[in-house]
Protein backbone atom coordinates (compact mmCIF):
# COMPACT_ATOMS: atom_id res chain seq x y z
CA UNK A 1 0.00 0.00 0.00
CA UNK A 2 1.60 3.61 -1.41
CA UNK A 3 2.62 5.64 1.87
CA UNK A 4 0.09 8.91 2.55
CA UNK A 5 0.88 11.58 0.52
CA UNK A 6 1.64 15.00 2.07
CA UNK A 7 0.05 18.12 2.14
CA UNK A 8 -0.46 21.14 3.33
CA UNK A 9 -3.12 23.12 5.69
CA UNK A 10 -5.13 23.23 2.91
CA UNK A 11 -5.35 19.64 2.23
CA UNK A 12 -3.03 20.25 -0.98
CA UNK A 13 -1.10 17.36 -2.11
CA UNK A 14 2.58 18.73 -1.96
CA UNK A 15 5.17 17.40 -4.31
CA UNK A 16 8.41 15.61 -3.66
CA UNK A 17 11.31 18.03 -1.86
CA UNK A 18 8.20 20.23 -1.12
CA UNK A 19 7.01 21.09 2.54
CA UNK A 20 5.26 23.72 4.51
CA UNK A 21 6.50 25.05 7.63
CA UNK A 22 4.48 25.19 11.26
CA UNK A 23 4.55 28.92 10.47
CA UNK A 24 2.50 28.70 7.34
CA UNK A 25 5.40 29.17 4.63
CA UNK A 26 6.27 26.71 2.01
CA UNK A 27 9.72 25.90 1.46
CA UNK A 28 11.30 23.80 -1.81
CA UNK A 29 14.59 22.02 -1.34
CA UNK A 30 16.97 21.14 -4.30
CA UNK A 31 20.50 20.32 -5.19
CA UNK A 32 22.42 23.48 -7.49
CA UNK A 33 24.68 22.65 -10.06
CA UNK A 34 27.13 22.22 -7.99
CA UNK A 35 25.95 19.76 -6.01
CA UNK A 36 25.28 21.88 -2.93
CA UNK A 37 21.84 21.65 -0.97
CA UNK A 38 19.92 24.58 -1.51
CA UNK A 39 16.18 26.30 -0.41
CA UNK A 40 13.58 27.92 -1.55
CA UNK A 41 10.93 29.69 0.28
CA UNK A 42 7.47 31.48 -0.78
CA UNK A 43 4.23 32.40 1.08
CA UNK A 44 2.19 31.03 -1.71
CA UNK A 45 1.91 27.30 -2.99
CA UNK A 46 0.32 28.57 -6.33
CA UNK A 47 0.01 31.80 -8.19
CA UNK A 48 -3.58 31.88 -7.18
CA UNK A 49 -2.93 31.87 -3.44
CA UNK A 50 -3.28 35.45 -1.34
CA UNK A 51 -0.47 36.75 -0.06
CA UNK A 52 -1.22 36.49 3.69
CA UNK A 53 -1.19 39.49 5.48
CA UNK A 54 1.39 41.91 6.40
CA UNK A 55 4.21 39.37 3.88
CA UNK A 56 5.57 40.81 0.83
CA UNK A 57 4.04 40.30 -2.14
CA UNK A 58 6.17 37.58 -4.22
CA UNK A 59 6.05 34.99 -6.86
CA UNK A 60 4.80 31.35 -5.24
CA UNK A 61 6.79 28.52 -4.52
CA UNK A 62 5.91 26.49 -7.81
CA UNK A 63 6.97 29.52 -9.99
CA UNK A 64 10.03 29.52 -8.52
CA UNK A 65 10.61 25.99 -8.79
CA UNK A 66 10.14 26.32 -12.07
CA UNK A 67 12.60 29.37 -12.50
CA UNK A 68 14.75 27.36 -11.05
CA UNK A 69 14.17 23.91 -12.92
CA UNK A 70 14.55 26.02 -15.92
CA UNK A 71 18.20 28.02 -14.68
CA UNK A 72 19.50 24.56 -14.10
CA UNK A 73 19.20 23.67 -17.57
CA UNK A 74 20.65 26.72 -19.06
CA UNK A 75 23.39 26.03 -16.61
CA UNK A 76 22.19 29.31 -14.25
CA UNK A 77 24.05 29.77 -10.96
CA UNK A 78 20.32 31.01 -8.94
CA UNK A 79 22.09 30.77 -5.35
CA UNK A 80 24.67 33.08 -6.92
CA UNK A 81 22.20 35.08 -8.53
CA UNK A 82 20.02 35.40 -5.25
CA UNK A 83 23.65 36.35 -3.23
CA UNK A 84 24.63 39.39 -6.23
CA UNK A 85 23.42 42.42 -5.70
CA UNK A 86 22.97 44.87 -8.54
CA UNK A 87 25.99 47.32 -6.60
CA UNK A 88 28.07 44.07 -6.40
CA UNK A 89 27.39 43.22 -10.32
CA UNK A 90 28.52 46.97 -11.36
CA UNK A 91 31.67 46.94 -8.99
CA UNK A 92 32.57 43.54 -10.89
CA UNK A 93 31.90 45.40 -13.93
CA UNK A 94 33.52 48.66 -13.72
CA UNK A 95 36.78 47.34 -12.11
CA UNK A 96 37.36 44.96 -15.11
CA UNK A 97 36.70 48.39 -18.00
CA UNK A 98 40.69 49.06 -18.00
CA UNK A 99 39.75 50.25 -21.49
CA UNK A 100 37.42 53.28 -20.43
CA UNK A 101 38.80 56.40 -20.39
CA UNK A 102 39.39 57.76 -16.24
CA UNK A 103 37.40 60.70 -17.63
CA UNK A 104 34.15 58.34 -18.70
CA UNK A 105 34.56 55.82 -15.79
CA UNK A 106 34.41 58.40 -13.22
CA UNK A 107 31.38 59.88 -14.67
CA UNK A 108 29.77 56.26 -14.67
CA UNK A 109 30.84 55.98 -11.13
CA UNK A 110 29.54 59.44 -10.33
CA UNK A 111 26.20 58.69 -11.87
CA UNK A 112 25.73 55.42 -10.28
CA UNK A 113 26.70 56.08 -6.69
CA UNK A 114 23.89 59.53 -6.92
CA UNK A 115 21.02 57.52 -8.85
CA UNK A 116 21.00 53.77 -8.80
CA UNK A 117 23.36 52.59 -5.83
CA UNK A 118 20.84 53.48 -2.69
CA UNK A 119 17.84 52.30 -4.96
CA UNK A 120 17.73 49.31 -7.35
CA UNK A 121 21.23 48.78 -6.51
CA UNK A 122 20.74 47.36 -3.26
CA UNK A 123 18.59 44.58 -4.74
CA UNK A 124 19.49 40.95 -6.19
CA UNK A 125 20.35 41.13 -9.64
CA UNK A 126 17.92 37.54 -9.60
CA UNK A 127 14.57 39.42 -8.88
CA UNK A 128 15.15 42.40 -10.99
CA UNK A 129 12.71 42.52 -14.03
CA UNK A 130 12.06 44.51 -16.71
CA UNK A 131 9.26 45.97 -14.78
CA UNK A 132 11.01 47.01 -12.20
CA UNK A 133 13.47 48.51 -14.72
CA UNK A 134 11.16 50.58 -16.70
CA UNK A 135 9.63 51.36 -12.88
CA UNK A 136 13.38 52.62 -11.62
CA UNK A 137 14.02 54.89 -15.27
CA UNK A 138 10.68 56.27 -15.35
CA UNK A 139 10.92 57.30 -11.26
CA UNK A 140 14.28 59.35 -12.48
CA UNK A 141 12.28 60.85 -14.83
CA UNK A 142 9.66 61.54 -12.48
CA UNK A 143 11.25 62.35 -9.52
CA UNK A 144 14.51 63.95 -10.15
CA UNK A 145 13.99 65.38 -13.80
CA UNK A 146 16.05 63.71 -15.51
CA UNK A 147 16.41 64.46 -19.66
CA UNK A 148 17.14 62.04 -22.52
CA UNK A 149 20.92 62.35 -21.85
CA UNK A 150 20.99 61.74 -18.50
CA UNK A 151 18.83 58.71 -18.98
CA UNK A 152 20.93 57.54 -21.77
CA UNK A 153 23.94 57.72 -19.71
CA UNK A 154 22.05 55.27 -16.84
CA UNK A 155 21.38 53.05 -19.61
CA UNK A 156 24.25 52.83 -20.84
CA UNK A 157 25.93 51.64 -17.39
CA UNK A 158 23.02 49.57 -16.32
CA UNK A 159 22.77 47.44 -20.45
CA UNK A 160 26.39 46.15 -20.16
CA UNK A 161 26.27 45.39 -15.82
CA UNK A 162 22.98 43.17 -16.90
CA UNK A 163 24.80 41.47 -19.49
CA UNK A 164 27.87 40.44 -17.23
CA UNK A 165 25.84 38.89 -15.34
CA UNK A 166 23.88 37.12 -18.02
CA UNK A 167 27.27 36.11 -19.26
CA UNK A 168 28.38 35.11 -15.57
CA UNK A 169 25.86 32.58 -15.66
CA UNK A 170 23.44 34.39 -12.75
CA UNK A 171 20.58 35.01 -14.87
CA UNK A 172 19.14 34.27 -17.94
CA UNK A 173 17.76 37.49 -19.69
CA UNK A 174 18.77 40.65 -19.28
CA UNK A 175 15.82 42.74 -17.92
CA UNK A 176 17.04 46.60 -19.25
CA UNK A 177 16.68 45.40 -23.15
CA UNK A 178 14.00 47.39 -25.25
CA UNK A 179 13.76 49.68 -21.73
CA UNK A 180 15.33 52.74 -23.45
CA UNK A 181 13.29 52.43 -26.45
CA UNK A 182 9.97 52.00 -24.28
CA UNK A 183 10.90 55.19 -22.54
CA UNK A 184 11.71 57.52 -25.60
CA UNK A 185 8.38 56.26 -27.31
CA UNK A 186 6.17 56.62 -23.48
CA UNK A 187 7.90 59.82 -23.41
CA UNK A 188 7.84 61.14 -26.92
CA UNK A 189 11.59 61.63 -26.83
CA UNK A 190 13.93 62.12 -29.65
CA UNK A 191 17.34 63.31 -29.35
CA UNK A 192 18.05 66.53 -29.51
CA UNK A 193 18.26 68.35 -32.80
CA UNK A 194 21.03 70.98 -33.23
CA UNK A 195 21.12 73.35 -35.07
CA UNK A 196 23.58 75.72 -37.02
CA UNK A 197 22.97 79.17 -37.34
CA UNK A 198 22.29 80.61 -40.92
CA UNK A 199 24.68 82.30 -42.65
CA UNK A 200 22.88 85.50 -41.78
CA UNK A 201 22.52 84.91 -38.11
CA UNK A 202 26.45 83.72 -38.09
CA UNK A 203 27.53 87.23 -39.97
CA UNK A 204 25.37 89.02 -37.33
CA UNK A 205 27.19 87.24 -34.26
CA UNK A 206 30.35 87.43 -35.33
CA UNK A 207 30.03 91.72 -36.79
CA UNK A 208 28.66 92.38 -33.02
CA UNK A 209 31.40 91.11 -31.56
CA UNK A 210 33.74 92.68 -33.90
CA UNK A 211 32.12 96.30 -33.30
CA UNK A 212 31.47 95.71 -29.13
CA UNK A 213 34.05 97.28 -26.55
CA UNK A 214 32.31 95.04 -24.22
CA UNK A 215 32.99 91.49 -25.83
CA UNK A 216 35.22 92.02 -28.39
CA UNK A 217 37.68 89.98 -26.21
CA UNK A 218 35.92 87.14 -27.05
CA UNK A 219 36.66 87.44 -30.83
CA UNK A 220 39.60 84.98 -31.15
CA UNK A 221 37.96 82.43 -29.65
CA UNK A 222 34.73 82.09 -31.44
CA UNK A 223 36.58 82.86 -34.72
CA UNK A 224 38.85 79.85 -34.20
CA UNK A 225 35.59 78.16 -32.82
CA UNK A 226 33.85 78.76 -36.49
CA UNK A 227 37.00 78.20 -38.65
CA UNK A 228 37.90 74.76 -37.18
CA UNK A 229 34.81 73.10 -36.33
CA UNK A 230 36.47 72.07 -33.05
CA UNK A 231 34.82 70.43 -30.13
CA UNK A 232 35.03 72.73 -27.10
CA UNK A 233 37.17 69.99 -24.59
CA UNK A 234 39.74 70.28 -28.07
CA UNK A 235 39.66 74.47 -28.19
CA UNK A 236 39.99 75.22 -24.38
CA UNK A 237 43.10 72.71 -24.25
CA UNK A 238 44.52 73.84 -27.85
CA UNK A 239 48.60 74.86 -26.90
CA UNK A 240 50.67 77.33 -28.56
CA UNK A 241 52.79 74.48 -29.74
CA UNK A 242 49.84 72.76 -31.48
CA UNK A 243 49.35 75.71 -34.03
CA UNK A 244 52.08 75.56 -36.92
CA UNK A 245 51.98 79.48 -38.40
CA UNK A 246 54.47 78.63 -40.82
CA UNK A 247 52.35 75.52 -42.42
CA UNK A 248 49.10 76.84 -41.57
CA UNK A 249 48.08 74.15 -39.35
CA UNK A 250 46.45 73.38 -36.21
CA UNK A 251 47.00 69.83 -34.39
CA UNK A 252 44.42 68.09 -32.51
CA UNK A 253 45.82 65.38 -30.51
CA UNK A 254 44.06 65.99 -26.64
CA UNK A 255 40.82 67.14 -25.13
CA UNK A 256 40.57 69.62 -21.99
CA UNK A 257 37.37 68.47 -19.83
CA UNK A 258 36.12 69.71 -16.65
CA UNK A 259 34.27 67.29 -15.30
CA UNK A 260 32.49 66.18 -11.69
CA UNK A 261 34.92 63.92 -10.23
CA UNK A 262 33.86 61.00 -7.44
CA UNK A 263 34.55 62.90 -4.14
CA UNK A 264 32.03 65.52 -5.87
CA UNK A 265 34.48 68.33 -7.14
CA UNK A 266 34.49 69.95 -10.53
CA UNK A 267 37.96 69.42 -12.01
CA UNK A 268 40.01 70.08 -15.22
CA UNK A 269 41.80 67.12 -16.66
CA UNK A 270 43.77 66.31 -19.98
CA UNK A 271 42.71 63.22 -22.35
CA UNK A 272 43.05 61.68 -25.48
CA UNK A 273 40.96 61.96 -27.81
CA UNK A 274 37.92 58.97 -27.52
CA UNK A 275 38.46 57.98 -30.79
CA UNK A 276 41.94 57.47 -33.30
CA UNK A 277 39.53 59.60 -35.93
CA UNK A 278 40.09 62.52 -33.15
CA UNK A 279 43.29 62.93 -33.74
CA UNK A 280 43.91 64.84 -36.41
CA UNK A 281 45.07 68.20 -38.71
CA UNK A 282 43.35 71.02 -39.46
CA UNK A 283 44.19 73.48 -42.05
CA UNK A 284 43.74 77.02 -40.57
CA UNK A 285 42.30 79.45 -42.55
CA UNK A 286 43.80 82.79 -43.22
CA UNK A 287 40.97 84.35 -40.44
CA UNK A 288 41.88 82.23 -38.28
CA UNK A 289 45.46 82.51 -38.19
CA UNK A 290 45.17 86.38 -37.90
CA UNK A 291 42.97 85.75 -34.66
CA UNK A 292 45.55 83.40 -33.21
CA UNK A 293 48.20 86.08 -34.03
CA UNK A 294 46.05 88.52 -32.66
CA UNK A 295 45.45 86.28 -29.60
CA UNK A 296 49.26 86.00 -29.02
CA UNK A 297 50.03 89.26 -29.43
CA UNK A 298 47.81 90.52 -26.36
CA UNK A 299 49.16 88.03 -24.08
CA UNK A 300 52.69 89.42 -24.88
CA UNK A 301 51.05 92.68 -23.59
CA UNK A 302 49.13 91.28 -20.96
CA UNK A 303 50.58 87.71 -19.78
CA UNK A 304 50.28 84.32 -20.95
CA UNK A 305 48.49 81.43 -19.23
CA UNK A 306 49.65 80.09 -16.52
CA UNK A 307 47.77 77.17 -15.96
CA UNK A 308 49.24 73.65 -15.58
CA UNK A 309 47.05 70.64 -16.29
CA UNK A 310 48.03 67.18 -15.77
CA UNK A 311 51.45 67.83 -17.31
CA UNK A 312 49.81 70.47 -19.81
CA UNK A 313 50.70 74.57 -20.24
CA UNK A 314 51.14 76.93 -22.71
CA UNK A 315 47.27 77.22 -23.43
CA UNK A 316 46.10 79.41 -26.25
CA UNK A 317 43.18 80.84 -24.60
CA UNK A 318 42.53 81.85 -21.25
CA UNK A 319 40.48 84.06 -18.59
CA UNK A 320 41.26 87.43 -17.20
CA UNK A 321 42.55 84.91 -14.49
CA UNK A 322 45.22 83.72 -16.47
CA UNK A 323 43.40 80.32 -16.60
CA UNK A 324 41.80 77.98 -19.18
CA UNK A 325 38.17 78.63 -19.96
CA UNK A 326 35.81 76.17 -19.27
CA UNK A 327 32.81 75.55 -21.34
CA UNK A 328 30.24 76.89 -19.24
CA UNK A 329 31.64 80.24 -19.00
CA UNK A 330 31.58 80.50 -22.77
CA UNK A 331 28.21 79.73 -22.61
CA UNK A 332 27.36 82.15 -20.65
CA UNK A 333 29.07 84.45 -22.52
CA UNK A 334 27.35 83.25 -25.45
CA UNK A 335 24.66 84.41 -23.93
CA UNK A 336 25.15 87.50 -23.05
CA UNK A 337 26.33 88.20 -26.45
CA UNK A 338 23.59 87.25 -28.42
CA UNK A 339 20.70 88.83 -25.59
CA UNK A 340 22.50 91.94 -26.00
CA UNK A 341 22.80 91.87 -30.03
CA UNK A 342 18.63 90.89 -30.02
CA UNK A 343 17.90 93.71 -27.81
CA UNK A 344 19.73 96.25 -30.27
CA UNK A 345 18.56 94.22 -33.27
CA UNK A 346 14.92 94.41 -32.54
CA UNK A 347 15.27 98.42 -31.21
CA UNK A 348 16.73 98.96 -34.81
CA UNK A 349 14.22 97.42 -36.73
CA UNK A 350 11.58 98.90 -35.06
CA UNK A 351 13.68 101.94 -35.58
CA UNK A 352 13.82 101.36 -39.48
CA UNK A 353 9.73 99.34 -39.47
CA UNK A 354 11.19 96.57 -40.65
CA UNK A 355 11.95 92.71 -39.52
CA UNK A 356 14.28 92.43 -37.10
CA UNK A 357 17.57 89.14 -37.95
CA UNK A 358 17.63 87.80 -34.44
CA UNK A 359 19.96 84.99 -33.33
CA UNK A 360 18.32 82.17 -31.57
CA UNK A 361 19.53 80.90 -28.09
CA UNK A 362 22.16 78.23 -28.73
CA UNK A 363 25.43 76.68 -26.98
CA UNK A 364 28.94 76.45 -27.79
CA UNK A 365 28.24 72.76 -29.78
CA UNK A 366 26.18 74.52 -32.11
CA UNK A 367 29.24 76.53 -33.43
CA UNK A 368 30.60 73.34 -34.20
CA UNK A 369 27.79 71.89 -35.99
CA UNK A 370 27.83 75.45 -37.40
CA UNK A 371 30.81 74.88 -39.12
CA UNK A 372 30.15 71.50 -40.32
CA UNK A 373 27.15 73.21 -42.19
CA UNK A 374 28.82 75.63 -43.88
CA UNK A 375 31.59 73.10 -44.67
CA UNK A 376 29.18 70.66 -46.08
CA UNK A 377 27.65 74.06 -48.30
CA UNK A 378 30.88 74.45 -49.83
CA UNK A 379 32.81 70.93 -49.96
CA UNK A 380 31.42 67.55 -51.73
CA UNK A 381 34.33 65.22 -50.65
CA UNK A 382 32.30 63.92 -47.56
CA UNK A 383 35.64 61.77 -46.48
CA UNK A 384 37.78 64.95 -45.92
CA UNK A 385 34.49 66.32 -43.99
CA UNK A 386 34.68 63.63 -41.89
CA UNK A 387 38.69 63.85 -41.32
CA UNK A 388 38.49 67.04 -40.51
CA UNK A 389 35.58 67.08 -38.29
CA UNK A 390 37.13 64.13 -36.34
CA UNK A 391 33.64 61.97 -36.48
CA UNK A 392 34.27 58.36 -36.15
CA UNK A 393 30.85 57.18 -37.80
CA UNK A 394 30.87 58.92 -41.57
CA UNK A 395 26.88 58.79 -41.10
CA UNK A 396 27.12 61.81 -38.86
CA UNK A 397 28.89 63.64 -41.22
CA UNK A 398 26.42 62.33 -44.11
CA UNK A 399 23.43 63.31 -41.69
CA UNK A 400 25.03 66.57 -41.70
CA UNK A 401 25.77 66.95 -44.57
CA UNK A 402 22.33 66.06 -46.70
CA UNK A 403 20.66 68.46 -43.97
CA UNK A 404 23.31 71.13 -45.67
CA UNK A 405 22.68 70.71 -49.22
CA UNK A 406 19.03 69.92 -48.86
CA UNK A 407 18.90 73.75 -48.04
CA UNK A 408 21.17 75.02 -50.86
CA UNK A 409 19.21 72.81 -53.18
CA UNK A 410 16.20 74.98 -52.33
CA UNK A 411 17.92 77.74 -52.40
CA UNK A 412 19.55 77.28 -56.24
CA UNK A 413 16.20 76.78 -57.23
CA UNK A 414 14.44 79.61 -55.80
CA UNK A 415 17.18 81.50 -57.61
CA UNK A 416 16.07 79.64 -60.83
CA UNK A 417 12.86 81.22 -60.77
CA UNK A 418 11.75 82.72 -63.72
CA UNK A 419 15.54 82.45 -65.46
CA UNK A 420 14.49 79.47 -67.44
CA UNK A 421 12.09 78.66 -70.42
CA UNK A 422 9.99 75.30 -68.99
CA UNK A 423 6.63 76.31 -70.08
Amino acid sequence: MAGKKRTDKRGRILKNNEFQRPDGRYMYRYTDNQGAMRYEYAWKLVPTDKTPSGKREDLSLREKEERIKENEVKGIDTFAGKKTTLNDMFEKYISGKTELKQSTKTNYIYMYDHYVKQTIGKRKIYDIKYSDIQRFYNSLIKDKGFKPNSMEIIHTILHPVFTLAVRDDLIIKNPTEGAMAEIKKSHNWEKPKRNALTEEQQSAFINFIANSETYKHWLPLFTTFLGTGCRVGELIGLRWCDCDFKNNTISINHNLLYRQQENGACEMHITTPKTKQGIRTIPMLKEVKSALLEERMKQMQYGFCTAEIDGYSDFVFCNRFGYVHNPMTINRAIKRIYTAYNEEETAKANKEHREPVLIPHFSVHNLRHTFCTRFCENETNVKVIQEIMGHADISTTMNIYAEATEKKKKEVFQNLEGKIKIS
